[in-house]
């Protein structure tokens, strides 16, 4: 069975990985996007299904107000005795003097949840990671941030026992890594033949991105990272990666590390970790942060690699017999276990349809919102049956009460489209379809109301807080329903509309959207692009919009 990368596509990073018995789960970065932390369930490692959010309640999460690319931070699955847990960074606080990093933990007896309201841990950095040692005492591992000006050293990640009893952390914080150079982050411990291997992301998260592993035989250190002749460096102070793209820009799957580990039950090994398919478009090489970069509209990924232990107990890429490297390959043999699911018959999951009629009483798992629950405040799905009703609220600039419902990008090439029903009286009210990154960059071509004109359609498009309306105001029937679609190929996207899917027009020139993408924001660049629904009603009275339905196919 061959297995292709990525496994998770769109916005799936920091991903961590979990075996229990047969089942595998991982967990990957939602940050600013409601519900909190994602997971995948999967036999074979090879197909994925979305499973229930952890925190899916407001009383264990708060991202009103949050920035950009904060909030939910680098997770981490693990399994101990019956109970599973989980620990996540929330950041309330980032590109500024001093940085708000609170970490927790939630457990469950049931992957499906219910899960614990959070456990508050300690706030030294971010992406920590919890490892259950053989004697039954837990310990919590993460990075240490410096706001100071100027930073006093490259990285630190530091080590603190947490009592599961008591459920709170114990002990003293104590430092396991020193760097005046490499950077580590991202940090997991496993424990193998009597070594306590430190599996670690170098070099921050993009293009330049890798993974380390380090080993000692205490808990507490000291750890030897592991050098090899085979790690390429071009440069001083460059990091010892087991894994990288770093020197290898022609190749599908960049930005890689940020990696974890599992073991399958006939005792294979493999590596989950993050990647980024580059778009077309590079940033002007005037651009005030990561001038000339290339673009990733997808943000970052998911993918897999098959590991293997050396005879001195280092784990590296599985090569098989080819020259040992650290370039991550973009298709690999599956585990044993992945055989017996390879009739499509025998597969647990259900192939969605690529059109959502909003005829179940939940939202489809696939859609998020922004930072807040979309409850019947913003959102029904019974008010008026096989309809969704967005209720307006807050603008597009809102970092406390949207209603907007969005689902990722997964591939450079797709078609996205939905049939509305809007009748806005004042310009201030708003509904529409909006591809977006963030508060700050998005397309949305959207109706609503002209006091010359009336009922209306425009595109309003907003690259880093500069806006404009680039087709003006263009009159449509009132008490019609409208077909809004969106064509988007390769960074290049037209938008359509209509009375009839069949009779659909263009509506404004072909837009350029690698604007949408990880570099190219100026406030975040930790997520990815997204689709969706919206209405806004700045008149305070909650007008709505309903849609019939919601339509992706990709190319």
């Amino acid at each position: 069975m061959k297995i292709k990368n990525p496994i998770l596509k769109g916005f799936h990073p920091d991903p961590s990985i979990l075996r229990v018995g047969e089942d595998y789960y991982i967990a990957t970065s939602t940050f600013e996007w409601w519900p909190g932390v994602r997971l995948h369930h999967s036999k074979d490692l090879k197909h994925w299904e979305l499973i229930e959010a952890p925190l899916n309640r407001r009383s264990q999460l708060d991202l009103r107000g949050v920035g950009a690319s904060q909030g939910i931070w680098a997770p981490c699955l693990t399994y101990d005795k019956g109970t599973f847990y989980l620990v996540y960074t929330v950041v309330k606080a980032f590109y500024c003097n001093m940085y708000d990093t609170e970490n927790y933990l939630v457990t469950a007896q049931n992957i499906h949840g219910p899960w614990s309201e959070p456990i508050a841990l300690n706030n030294f950095g971010f992406d920590p990671s919890l490892f259950h040692d053989e004697d039954d005492r837990k310990y919590m591992v993460s990075m240490v941030t410096d706001h100071r000006v100027p930073k006093k050293y490259a990285g630190r990640l530091v080590l603190q026992e947490y009592d599961a009893i008591k459920k709170k952390m114990t002990g003293p914080v104590r430092e396991i890594y020193q760097a005046e150079e490499i950077f580590l982050e991202g940090p997991h411990i496993f424990k193998r033949n009597g070594w306590y291997y430190l599996f670690s992301a170098d070099t921050g998260t993009g293009e330049g991105h890798g993974q380390t592993i380090q080993r000692a035989r205490d808990i507490w250190g000291p750890y030897e990272m592991y050098r090899a002749d085979f790690m390429e460096r071009t440069e001083k102070g460059e990091a010892y990666s087991i894994l990288t793209s770093r020197h290898h820009h022609d190749i599908l799957l960049q930005k890689s590390g940020h990696a974890d580990l599992v073991k399958t039950p006939e005792g294979e090994w493999y590596a989950v970790h993050l990647c980024g398919r580059a778009g077309r478009e590079r940033n002007p090489e005037n651009a005030s942060r990561f001038a000339g970069e290339r673009r990733y509209p997808l943000g970052r990924e998911t993918a897999i690699q098959k590991m293997r232990w050396t005879q001195d107990d280092w784990l590296v890429l599985d090569y098989g017999n080819e020259p040992q490297g650290n370039v991550p390959f973009e298709e690999i043999e599956g585990p044993k276990c992945g055989e017996a699911f390879q009739d499509k018959e025998k597969l647990w999951i259900t192939e969605k349809p690529v059109r959502d009629d909003f005829n179940s009483a939940s939202l489809d798992m696939e859609f998020q919102s922004l930072r807040i629950p979309m409850n019947e405040h913003y959102l029904s799905l019974c008010e008026r049956p096989g309809w969704l009703r967005l209720y307006g609220r807050s603008g597009l600039s809102s970092k406390f009460s949207q209603s907007l419902i969005a689902r990722r990008w997964t591939e450079f090439s797709f078609d996205v489209s939905t049939k509305m029903e809007f009748e806005p009286e004042v310009f201030k009210q708003m509904a529409g379809l909006i591809l977006m990154y963030d508060t700050d960059n998005y397309l949305y071509l959207h109706v609503s109301h002209d006091e010359e004109i009336g009922k209306c359609i425009t595109i309003l498009r907003a690259e880093n807080k500069k806006y404009s309306y680039p087709i003006g105001f263009q009159e449509v029937e009132k008490g019609k329903s409208l077909i809004l679609k969106a064509s988007v190929r390769e960074e290049r996207c037209q938008f359509y509309y209509g009375y009839d899917e069949e009779w659909l027009q263009k509506i404004g020139p072909e837009f350029e959207t690698g604007f949408l993408s990880d570099e190219a924001c100026q406030e975040g660049w930790f997520t990815g692009a997204m689709m969706g629904l919206a209405c806004q009603d700045l008149t305070g009275f909650g007008l709505y919009a309903d849609f019939d339905w919601f339509e992706k196919r990709d190319f």
